[in-house]
């Protein structure tokens, strides 16, 4: 498994000047690249790259829509280098009209985790009024009734660069598997991202 996905702090952050398609850049708590993302424009189905560097010669990652143009759509999550199913990410579609939400899902498509925007009326000020309040998520295991954050994933306040902080450090013995964890984070920017 990549160093990449040993670290506790990642910052995912939107290429600006991309004509077609995303691009996003992952980087480590030191603020060094550990990965490059794209995001093939003019797909039906979504399908997300993620490289060792911007050079896109060693890939990592696959992030690929299930079906096309489905309200709630799943996102598998492979390993392009043992092409093993590391899980996937279904998106909550009718609770995600007024507040996001998304299933984690692990090789077998079992619940692993939660992923939910931090309160209803940010969620709700966001999509009404303006989209300059930036965007919160917590993880949390499925039964979330024990209160068990995983981790959190941010949108630092910035109106012309996205850029979500994950913070994984409330999982220091790494249950939640990080790929799946840069996995949501890019999906999160790609798809989420689109609203600001």
């Amino acid at each position: 498994m990549s160093e990449l996905f040993n670290a506790e702090r990642y910052v995912v952050r939107r290429k600006v000047f991309k004509l077609a398609g995303g691009a996003f850049h992952v980087y480590d708590s030191q603020g060094a690249v550990v990965a490059y993302s794209e995001q093939k424009a003019f797909k039906l189905k979504e399908d997300i790259r993620v490289f060792a560097d911007e050079s896109k010669t060693r890939e990592l990652l696959v992030i690929q829509a299930r079906q096309m143009l489905d309200f709630s759509a799943a996102y598998d999550v492979t390993d392009a280098t043992t092409g093993e199913k590391v899980g996937a990410l279904r998106r909550c579609g009718g609770k995600s009209i007024l507040r996001d939400e998304w299933k984690v899902l692990g090789p077998g498509d079992a619940e692993v985790a939660t992923i939910i925007e931090d309160s209803m009326g940010y969620a709700l000020v966001r999509r009404l009024l303006t989209n300059l309040v930036p965007q919160k998520y917590d993880v949390f295991y499925p039964d979330a009734t024990t209160g068990q954050k995983i981790a959190n994933m941010d949108q630092q306040f910035n109106p012309f660069v996205y850029k979500l902080d994950v913070d994984l450090s409330t999982d220091p013995a790494k249950h939640f598997d990080r790929r799946l964890a840069v996995s949501a984070a890019i999906l999160l920017a790609a798809i989420e991202g689109r609203q600001n």
